[in-house]
């Protein structure tokens, strides 16, 4: 599969037979241009504006916004029912974490996850092998709570999200401080092909680049 990240929460999935899905699409307020896209499925965390921007997305797509197992076009898609928030939503209401099979992968969407798991979830959630987390604190978890989240579901690569750029005017960090805490790198790519035999024992933590 090839991964792609166009800002923000917002990743373009493209399977190896060529289904594409889409996560988290954002309207022009975000700052970053908007996705110029097509997909089949757009997936939705939650409903926030820099995250159900469907209008920008192209093609004939399903839309995934509940929790609960879903099967569209090939893909197995389950929804994990989670908080905005560390106050079980009172402050920003509900969040969803999305984990697909593609190409024999599981890829972990966490959309605006805001606290650390709980059992019941970690176990709900199952195996990982690509991790989607956000880090840039204030509407999220922050870096160090990511390491946390990391830790507790192990995935072999992951990728940090939803954090400050130079395009972006958000109260949040920037990923400088999830990588000096995990070793992580930033690659000049804005994408990644991966494939199961790629995955290490070794876990990677890898930030693309915005381009």
């Amino acid at each position: 599969m090839n991964i792609k990240w166009l800002g923000h929460a917002c990743f373009k999935i493209s399977s190896e037979r060529g289904t594409i899905i889409v996560t988290d699409p954002f309207d022009e307020s975000v700052g970053y241009p908007m996705p110029n896209v097509r997909a089949d499925i757009v997936t939705s965390s939650h409903s926030h504006f820099d995250h159900n921007y469907f209008k920008a997305i192209k093609g004939n797509f399903d839309i995934v916004d509940t929790v609960g197992e879903h099967d569209i076009k090939g893909i197995k898609i389950k929804g994990v029912s989670t908080f905005h928030d560390e106050e079980q939503g009172t402050k920003r209401g509900k969040n969803i974490v999305f984990v697909f099979d593609i190409d024999g992968i599981k890829v972990c969407h966490m959309g605006d996850l805001g606290h650390i798991l709980t059992e019941r979830q970690i176990e709900e959630i199952g195996s990982v092998d690509v991790l989607l987390i956000p880090v840039g604190g204030y509407y999220t978890i922050d870096a160090k709570q990511a390491v946390e989240v990391m830790n507790q579901l192990k995935p072999k690569i992951t990728i940090p999200m939803h954090y400050k750029t130079e395009l972006i005017n958000f109260p949040i960090d920037t990923v400088d401080n999830f990588l000096s805490m995990t070793g992580g790198k930033k690659i000049s790519s804005s994408q990644m092909d991966v494939k199961k035999e790629d995955l290490g024992e070794k876990p990677k933590i890898i930030a693309l680049n915005y381009q």
